[in-house]
């Protein structure tokens, strides 16, 4: 098991493709070898949606 901090990890941007206006993903876990699958919270700015 592997604890890691809120926060000790940057924001990243979330790709134009798939948002309109700026948002961003906090990552909560990535996938690896354990897992195939990786989640994260996303944080809309005012104005911003789902393409």
């Amino acid at each position: 098991m592997e604890i890691t901090r809120n926060g000790s990890s940057p924001s990243g941007k979330c790709p134009a493709s798939w948002f309109t206006g700026t948002v961003r993903v906090d990552l909560l876990f990535a996938a690896n070898e354990a897992r195939r699958g990786s989640a994260g919270t996303v944080t809309f700015e005012p104005g911003a949606r789902t393409a």
